[in-house]
């Protein structure tokens, strides 16, 4: 499942679409909310969550097979 990104919380920032590994923010322009190009191919390694420096701004919503076994700190 895609990143989901809060339109009133991004700040624009960028930094998201910059860590992001596998380009699934691939085509976002400088200055504007991140546009989610490939979500399918997101690994859900969560470095766009932890380097986004407003906390909530950006979520991953994680697919059943990976909550199956997916433990919370």
């Amino acid at each position: 499942m895609p990143p989901i990104i809060d339109l009133n919380k991004c700040i624009k920032c960028g930094q998201c679409v910059d860590i992001c590994t596998e380009d699934v923010f691939y085509g976002s322009k400088e200055g504007e909310v991140p546009t989610v190009t490939y979500p399918k191919e997101c690994v859900h390694f969560s470095g766009c969550v932890y380097v986004c420096p407003v906390p909530g701004a950006i979520r991953l919503r994680f697919p059943l097979p990976i909550l199956l076994v997916y433990k919370p700190e």
